[in-house]
């Protein structure tokens, strides 16, 4: 857009937010309208009738006592990529304005992809950190983790390798147990068995890549409550809300009594649904108890005895 366009765009957007403000009737409901934080809006219906916009062309603005640059830099830096997000991407069969490249620039272009891939990573430990970030990614993406979580992960996958930690272990075990860690010490419920099945290698490594980073980093993990695992596993079973509410009780009772130190969070919560179903009268199997938990049938049987118990005790009653 060149500069006399923009220049009319702003003009045009002036005059429509002026027309808005002099404007008092919404033009739904015929209600008032006022203006607050730059926004107008109808205190009758809450219709949004106009609001600022920002002019993303401005250049930023310095003062002599500001100490930052006001240089245009690109993209802020991250920790989930290996060079912090600093790296050039070489483009394809287009230019920067869409046009198609001639067969021969197509050529060059290849070459040059080829020898960048190749000087891309300065030694042995760049390549592997950019290969655990990768399966980093991979995995925070199966899991449906937020962005944030992905870049804790990674930059614990970093300490980890600084403290030289990936010295004869698998990369891949190191990266799921850092996505594990992660999930454990925000209290996100994700088992070690959701994290091992969409990870490359076998539950038994990630769960000693996860025990390496525990005792090497000292992770502040608090031990998992059953009661995280409750909601979750009523929702795989179609349960209804009533159920789940005595099992979150029952559930947060054995964690606060340290009934449930020492067992499976989840095959703890699957057996705390269990016995609430039984007092309500409905009827659930201990093998899709233990199938929505990832555990045995054999584990959701031996905590029903402790959880009969807590029963007993308690004044609880369904």
């Amino acid at each position: 857009m060149s500069s006399n366009a923009h220049e009319r765009h702003l003009r045009e957007r002036i005059r429509r937010r002026e027309r808005s403000n002099t404007q008092w009737a919404c033009p739904e409901c015929d209600g008032s309208l006022e203006t607050d934080g730059g926004e107008t809006s109808c205190v009758v219906c809450g219709l949004i009738v106009d609001c600022y916009y920002f002019d993303h062309a401005a250049e930023p603005r310095s003062f002599s006592e500001d100490e930052t640059s006001t240089e245009r830099t690109g993209a802020p830096l991250t920790a989930t990529r290996h060079d912090r997000g600093l790296s050039t991407e070489i483009g394809w069969d287009t230019d920067a304005k869409g046009n198609r490249l001639s067969v021969q620039k197509q050529r060059q272009l290849r070459r040059l992809r080829r020898e960048h891939t190749r000087g891309r990573w300065r030694s042995k430990a760049e390549r592997n950190l950019a290969d655990g970030l990768g399966s980093i990614a991979r995995l925070s993406g199966t899991l449906d983790l937020s962005y944030s979580l992905r870049e804790q992960a990674s930059s614990l996958f970093r300490t980890a390798q600084s403290e030289e930690l990936l010295v004869g272990r698998s990369i891949e075990a190191i990266a799921a147990g850092c996505v594990y860690a992660v999930c454990r010490v925000n209290g996100i419920t994700r088992t070690i068995e959701e994290v091992a099945e969409s990870a490359q290698v076998d539950q038994s490594r990630v769960l000693n890549g996860y025990r390496t980073l525990n005792e090497a980093l000292a992770l502040p993990a608090p031990p998992q409550s059953p009661s995280a695992f409750v909601r979750k596993l009523a929702s795989e079973l179609d349960l209804p809300q009533e159920i789940v509410h005595e099992a979150t009780t029952l559930a947060e009772r054995a964690h606060t009594s340290g009934t449930s130190a020492g067992r499976h969070p989840a095959g703890f919560a699957a057996t705390c649904l269990g016995v609430v179903a039984d007092e309500y009268g409905h009827s659930v199997t201990q093998r899709s108890l233990a199938d929505a938990a990832g555990v045995s049938a054999l584990t959701v049987r031996n905590n029903r005895e402790a959880v009969a118990a807590l029963v007993e005790d308690t004044e609880w009653a369904a």
